[in-house]
């Protein structure tokens, strides 16, 4: 039976326990051997009155085992009651096992963040496995919106925690400058390149892009060409002006993104598919002929559409629903040109190519139904070996004080990025787009998001790690001689502390809560669920802030007692725990951990 507790993940260790008992039952013959223990878990009890934690072995055994798990549980229970780590073992309802931890085990968690500091919470689930995460990959016709926004801010912190978790993650960008889109916006900025050579434009044309930020564009066209482009037909300046505007474009969004601490190491090129001389595209479309995927056909009429907009011809088709999609796949068009989907395989056939077995996408809310046929076609293109995850990222509707924002002039029809991380900063901007779960429509109040009040999520947290940053800067001044300042030295000191002297039921609780830390970071990255990061990261607050406020009420549980200096210390302990858990689960998602708020 192990006896250490593990300086990690605390349900991880009592899991092995549990397996350890069933072992045990196995050699006693109580259990047949060979059973199957994925399904077997340990968690927090749904009401947190029953215990630390339970776990479902004897409900998930009992049937290969041949028992009724009320039974099962009983010897479960028998042998895990002798656990160093456990005080009391109940047994409830059908055969859920809920446990009673030891405080000790509390103490030692808090022990384990002031020995491991910013390394607590980490974790080797990923081992080093290769993941690319694919997020804001927005066209490059103008500025970043505030709908890109909660994308970017999704994608970055979910890279960060797979990180974290053991991932070898590479964040991309996959720049749309093949389509009819990017045409669009060369035909707009060639209106502001005549605009910058004297010319009255007028009133943009309908399906042009109306936004002043293509003004820029039209002058640089002007410094390097002066006017000779107006002499040329569009066949001839359009790819001179694609290029141009498509290049100040990303430069725009990557200074967007870098208001927000966001870089990506990977720019991908959906033109660069198609040019110099190697169309991956058609290698992809022949790859998979080859192997009996794409095919010549006709499509039946789509579902609740009128046959008059139906265009029945044989077409150049990818097997989708051999691979689990609705319908078979066009991609090629009427012209002979590659539909959208058909460069969308190719490019994640790159990924594959490049070591990513292991791929997530951030997709927009619109983008829901494209999901099916992109996972079925790297089925396809990697023989199964692939796995691709959409994370789909809802709308964000833009308010202040609970009324919708006017739109910009500088855009012409959308709030920029820029213009609301200016309005709030950029910790805001982050951490709210992330108190909420991705596929939910968030709204983004301006007002309510710099409020200084337990409402404001971003502020509560914030000021939890400043306010324990406080409490050390009045330890040093009213007792505790030598504190450090520099975390890293503070971790050292406090690490002698007697932490046994923390008693109280409240002071017990912050400790589990702090030691959740670990488990909530493996199954966040398991899940591919930042927000979970974040509803931590608040309820940790809480805990310390109602700690703080008790000592306020009821002097002798305040953190700084001037004539016991043993307590005061170990409750320093206790603050250095929330203030470097907070700490890093705000490096996570993107966030500063202010040492005081202003």
């Amino acid at each position: 039976m192990p006896t250490a507790v593990s300086s990690h993940n605390l349900f991880a260790d009592v899991l092995a326990r549990v397996h350890a008992v069933c072992g045990q039952l196995v050699k006693d013959g109580a259990l047949p051997a060979g059973l199957d223990l994925s399904r077997v878990v340990v968690e927090p009890p749904k009401d947190a009155t029953h215990g630390d934690m339970a776990t479902n072995a004897a409900m998930v055994l009992a049937k290969d085992a041949k028992a009724k798990p009320r039974d099962l549980a009983d010897k479960i229970a028998d042998k895990l009651g002798a656990d160093d780590l456990v005080a009391a073992v109940e047994i409830a309802g059908p055969g859920f096992i809920n446990i009673r931890l030891k405080p000790q085990v509390w103490v030692d968690a808090l022990r384990a963040i002031l020995s491991e500091g910013e390394n607590f919470g980490r974790s080797a689930i990923g081992a080093g496995e290769k993941v690319n995460v694919e997020y804001v990959s927005a066209n490059p016709t103008g500025p970043m919106h505030v709908g890109h926004c909660r994308g970017a801010v999704f994608g970055d912190a979910l890279a960060s925690l797979l990180s974290i978790a053991g991932y070898d993650v590479t964040r991309e960008y996959y720049i749309n400058d093949a389509g009819a889109q990017v045409d669009v916006l060369a035909r707009s900025a060639f209106l502001r390149y005549r605009e910058a050579l004297g010319e009255n434009i007028g009133e943009i044309p309908e399906g042009l892009y109306p936004g002043d930020y293509l003004t820029p564009v039209g002058e640089a066209l002007k410094a390097e060409h002066g006017d000779k482009l107006t002499k040329l037909d569009e066949a001839k300046w359009l790819p001179v002006v694609r290029a141009k505007a498509i290049a100040m474009m990303m430069d725009e969004i990557k200074g967007d993104l870098a208001v927000l601490n966001i870089q990506h190491n990977v720019f991908f090129s959906e033109r660069s598919l198609i040019e110099g001389g190697d169309d991956r595209v058609a290698a992809t479309i022949g790859f998979l002929r080859a192997k009996g995927d794409v095919y010549e056909g006709r499509l039946p009429p789509p579902k609740g559409a009128p046959v008059e907009d139906y265009e029945d011809r044989e077409q150049t088709l990818f097997r989708a629903t051999a691979y689990g999609d609705d319908v078979d796949r066009p991609l090629l068009k009427s012209d002979g040109s590659y539909t959208y989907f058909a460069s969308d395989i190719a490019y994640h056939k790159t990924k594959f190519d490049r070591g990513f077995a292991n791929m997530v996408d951030v997709w927009g809310a619109d983008h829901g139904g494209y999901i099916k046929r992109v996972q079925a076609a790297i089925k396809a293109v990697t023989g199964g070996k692939g796995a691709l995850d959409v994370k789909i990222v809802q709308l964000v509707k833009l308010l202040r004080n609970g009324e919708p924002v006017k739109m910009s002039k500088r855009s012409g029809d959308f709030i920029t990025l820029r213009e609301v991380v200016e309005e709030v900063g950029p910790d805001a901007v982050r951490f709210m787009m992330l108190f909420r779960k991705n596929d939910a429509v968030l709204d983004f109040d301006l007002a309510k998001v710099i409020e200084q009040s337990k409402d404001n999520a971003v502020f509560y947290v914030q000021y939890g790690h400043a306010r324990g940053i406080s409490i050390f800067r009045n330890a040093r001044e009213e007792a505790v001689t030598g504190l450090p300042q520099h975390s890293a030295e503070r971790l050292v000191f406090l690490g002698k502390a007697n932490l046994e002297r923390l008693e109280d039921p409240a002071e017990l609780a912050l400790m589990k809560q702090l030691a959740l830390y670990p488990r909530v970071i493996e199954a966040a990255a398991l899940a591919h669920e930042p927000h979970r990061i974040a509803f931590y990261l608040y309820d940790v607050a809480s805990e310390f802030h109602a700690l703080w406020t008790r000592g306020r009420d009821l002097p002798y549980l305040r953190f700084i007692i001037t004539n016991d200096a043993e307590i005061t210390m170990a409750r320093l302990a206790l603050v250095q725990g929330v203030v470097s858990v907070l700490a890093s689960g705000l490096t996570i998602l993107g966030v500063g951990a202010p040492d005081e708020m202003r």
